[in-house]
């Protein structure tokens, strides 16, 4: 049974200046990953700019993150789509290559009733993969209420949901409601926070971790922050959460993934411009990035 909790990283897909995939820096940025102590790897999801991507390209990149994993963390693939078919097109490709679990975002742009999108999470849940369901309004123009949550959590495969509502009451809602009852008969429905600023405050009503996009930066104080809410040291959760605040806030000072993108590759690691319709970090957003990245003592090179 998959479990997961702890920290894991929305990867960033790193890019040459020619626009094309730098997969040798790719391959480097999971070992980076893992050296870290990262509890887990989720390539293809916005951070990755999946929308860019050619699915060849996607190919190849998750069998680079499958073997360097090498079954030691799980990798989530973003598998997600506004087409049911393709959805479940790329669900089974996670499943054939090797991944641990698929990621599906609620339909975008579309705006799917409760009954779609129902139906939508049964036939990615149908291929046979633990699915994780990403639960973000504000790119998708849907929220998945907590009453359809309850429902979508009875489908045999869903194993959690990456919530990014920003909503403290939904949250609660849904571990109240949900991952405490699963937890009690012995089938787990996993929650994790889908934003950086929420890991704390999500972990203290009960739920189990953080997707994040700023350990891509700094696993392992990400994870570090994650452990030691998990244990109830709440002092040195607190204390993490106020040291990676700037970095948090100065990650979404543009759209993600510019920031953090930018960020990696200030430090010397693989990142790589972004590809069109995303542009590079505007200068007026350059200072909050490198002051957050110097208070947390990260040279730029």
């Amino acid at each position: 049974m998959l479990h997961l909790r702890g920290a894991f990283t929305a990867l960033i897909t790193p890019m040459k200046e020619s626009g094309d995939l730098d997969y040798d820096g790719f391959r480097e940025l999971v070992r980076f990953q893992i050296r870290e102590g990262i509890d887990g790897i989720v390539p293809l999801g916005t951070t990755g700019e999946t929308p860019t991507l050619e699915e060849d390209e996607e190919e190849k990149l998750i069998r680079i993150a499958v073997e360097e994993a090498g079954g030691n963390v799980p990798v989530i693939i973003g598998a997600g789509s506004n087409s049911t078919a393709y959805a479940v097109k790329y669900t089974r490709r996670a499943k054939d290559l090797g991944a641990d679990a698929a990621l599906v975002v609620t339909p975008y742009y579309n705006k799917p009733n409760d009954e779609g999108i129902f139906r939508h999470f049964e036939a990615v849940a149908a291929v046979g993969i633990p699915i994780v369901i990403y639960n973000i309004a504000s790119r998708t123009g849907k929220n998945i209420s907590t009453p359809l949550m309850k429902r979508l959590a009875r489908i045999p495969g869903i194993t959690g949901v990456k919530e990014a509502s920003g909503d403290l009451n939904q949250m609660g809602d849904v571990i109240q409601e949900i991952a405490v009852p699963r937890e009690a008969a012995g089938n787990p429905f996993m929650v994790l926070s889908g934003d950086d600023a929420f890991t704390l405050p999500l972990i203290a009503l009960g739920g189990d971790g953080v997707i994040s996009v700023i350990s891509n930066l700094v696993p392992a104080k990400v994870r570090a922050l994650a452990q030691a809410a998990l244990t109830g040291n709440f002092a040195e959760a607190r204390k993490l959460h106020y040291e990676l605040l700037p970095l948090t806030k100065a990650a979404f000072v543009e759209t993600n993934p510019i920031p953090i993108k930018t960020a990696v590759t200030w430090a010397g690691l693989p990142g790589g411009p972004v590809r069109l319709p995303l542009a590079p970090l505007s200068p007026a957003s350059e200072k909050p990035l490198r002051e957050a990245m110097s208070g947390l003592g990260i040279a730029i090179r």
